[in-house]
């Protein structure tokens, strides 16, 4: 079978849903993961470097400065989809040992059989819920934990809360980093909820998001990066103004501003994400 022919679209009943695999035709070796219409992962097998969501460039500039170099890391992804982190850190921090957590089997499945891992990457998928997968990890064992997790288009309640945001910090090294993308619009008050919420718990937060997202003008994704460390603001702010679509960065006074009145979300007042309006991240 030549590539071409190979590079049909695939589609699957997994799991959670529908899912399809869309072969770009602007980049040979790219496929974007939908389930159930929802633009879920996007990756360039040619090319794992690229990343083309921009909260996931965000999410890979915190890969980039949890340590100085390229040395290895141990990452935490909560959250699997297309495994687009993982490749990344396997392509820019060779030898890193990584751990999955996508509560999709099936979707796993569908993703290792048509969008392979490079030979020799040390990455470990398991199936479980995210946050009981996170609880059975040993303390201080983890250079990053990302936590990215959509069922569909939306972020289940109980991987909103204090109470979840601290067994990240549990699992982290004193060092570590914790990253998290956040969906919301309007108003914005989901993600000053989860602003407060990690905020209560690490000691030094900071907000990457558009200016258009945080003026609410339109549903977004933020990236909310947390250490118990100081962070490295500005080499997250100089990155993220860089990027495609260039992205501010709020600390310290500017996030007491954007959070203010704001109580930390507990296992007993978490909801879910709110969900995209229609037409949004393609769904209809």
């Amino acid at each position: 079978m030549d590539e071409e022919d190979e590079r049909v679209p695939v589609s699957a009943d997994v799991d959670l849903g529908r899912a399809a695999l869309l072969p770009d035709i602007d980049r040979p070796g790219a496929w974007l993961l939908t389930l159930d219409g929802s633009p879920q992962s996007y990756v360039d097998l040619d090319d794992p470097e690229y990343l083309e969501f921009e909260y996931v460039r965000r999410l890979g500039h915190v890969v980039d400065l949890a340590a100085p170099g390229a040395g290895p890391l141990d990452l935490v992804h909560l959250g699997g989809g297309a495994l687009t982190l993982a490749r990344y850190a396997e392509a820019t921090r060779p030898g890193s040992r990584q751990y999955v957590v996508e509560a999709d089997a099936a979707l796993t499945a569908l993703v290792r059989r048509h969008l392979p891992l490079p030979a020799g990457a040390v990455v470990a998928v398991e199936a479980s819920d995210a946050r009981a997968a996170l609880a059975a990890l040993p303390a201080e064992s983890a250079d990053v934990v990302l936590a990215d997790v959509f069922h569909g288009a939306l972020t289940p309640a109980h991987l909103t809360s204090v109470e979840f945001v601290a067994d990240a910090a549990r699992v982290l090294r004193p060092g570590g980093f914790y990253a998290a993308n956040v969906a919301d619009g309007g108003a914005l008050d989901f993600l000053r909820g989860q602003v407060a919420t990690v905020r209560a718990v690490f000691p030094d937060v900071c907000l990457i998001a558009e200016r258009e997202h945080l003026d609410g003008e339109r549903f977004a994704n933020a990236v909310l990066v947390a250490g118990r460390a100081r962070l490295p603001v500005g080499e997250i702010a100089a990155r993220a103004a860089a990027d495609p679509y260039p992205a501010v960065v709020l600390d310290g006074r500017d996030l007491d501003a954007f959070a203010a009145g704001r109580p930390a979300v507990t296992d007993d007042t978490a909801t879910g994400s709110p969900a995209p309006p229609r037409g949004v991240f393609g769904i209809g």
